[in-house]
């Protein structure tokens, strides 16, 4: 079988131009000349006696042959790289860069890291607030942690936790001005962590869109929301993953019994090859493991438990913790 697969350099070669669409590319790529990508090309293109490129300027385009190689020539360098990856990063030690959707780095993963450090002492964690795609495939990034709808391509990834979204204010605020209905809110500040679309549906759930005229900021940012519910200048929408903790602490109240689905979920996504790296798998299963020690603990004050109940008659305070 060997003497019928093509030497390496030149499939490398090819894979490199095929990728980047360009020679001078590829050369840079694997830091050699430009002629010697066109030499291994050419090579390759005499071993199989067909034709992989088309050239069109400066730029090269793949053939049919060349398009019906690509594949199986990528996936065996992903292959190879992958496995070079575990041999290289141990399970227990090394280093390990994550980006994670700013509220839930600092709001559930934060506090955690306690956890975290006892079991893997010695594996040194790089924590990236952000929720930039762009994190997926940037290569000092070894997994993301983010809030989206999933379609995300050609990348790894399994929804970590889906979140249900209800008013979340502080104790200090409500006991200065009432919420004993949801017209109440019509005298609060809405604190908007979005475009406005959570706020929307959550009115919509409880018959009360009116409202969305009344005063409102809009921080675009969750964590920045909450933490301005916290310091008393309105109400925001917590959610049920980030927001247990602080309600059951006394920071925050959650005046009503109502919450509804979150337009997008958690997910844990990186790429393809860093899936199978042992560092990086022991870090997706103690995020599990994490998840389902919180969805274990019948006590928390999560509002995920409450049914979206639509066009129902006025909401009532329930206090600092959600009813089941």
């Amino acid at each position: 079988m060997a003497n019928r697969l093509p030497p390496l350099n030149p499939l490398r070669a090819f894979e490199a131009t095929a990728r980047h669409a360009s020679l001078t590319k590829a050369a840079s790529e694997l830091n050699v000349t430009h002629g010697a990508v066109s030499h291994q090309i050419k090579a390759l293109e005499q071993s199989l006696g067909v034709k992989l490129f088309e050239r069109t300027g400066q730029r090269v385009k793949l053939t049919p042959h060349g398009a019906e190689l690509l594949p199986a020539v990528s996936s065996a360098f992903d292959g190879i790289a992958a496995a070079t990856q575990r041999l290289t990063r141990p399970a227990s030690s090394g280093a390990l860069s994550v980006s994670c959707v700013p509220a839930l780095l600092l709001l559930w993963m934060t506090p955690r890291l306690g956890s975290f450090t006892a079991q893997y002492p010695d594996i040194s964690l790089t924590l990236i607030p952000s929720n930039d795609a762009k994190d997926i495939r940037a290569p000092h990034i070894d997994v993301c942690v983010h809030y989206g709808n999933g379609n995300w391509t050609d990348c790894w990834m399994r929804k970590w936790s889906g979140l249900e979204l209800f008013p979340v204010v502080s104790p200090t605020l409500i006991n200065n001005r009432p919420i004993r209905t949801v017209r109440d809110l019509a005298d609060h500040v809405f604190l908007h962590g979005d475009d406005g679309r959570e706020w929307h549906t959550w009115l919509a759930a409880a018959d009360a869109l009116d409202l969305e005229r009344g005063r409102r900021h809009h921080i675009g940012d969750a964590r920045m929301a909450v933490e301005a519910a916290v310091h008393g200048h309105g109400v925001a929408l917590g959610d049920s993953v980030t927001a247990s903790a602080m309600l059951a602490k006394g920071m925050l109240v959650a005046p009503f019994s109502l919450s509804v689905p979150a337009v997008d979920d958690f997910y844990i996504v990186c790429r393809n090859e860093m899936k199978s790296t042992p560092i990086v798998q022991v870090f997706i299963d103690w995020l599990f493991a994490e998840k389902a020690q919180d969805d274990g603990r019948a006590d928390a004050p999560v509002a995920g438990r409450i049914g979206i109940r639509r066009k129902r008659p006025a909401l009532r305070v329930v206090g600092s913790k959600t009813s089941s």
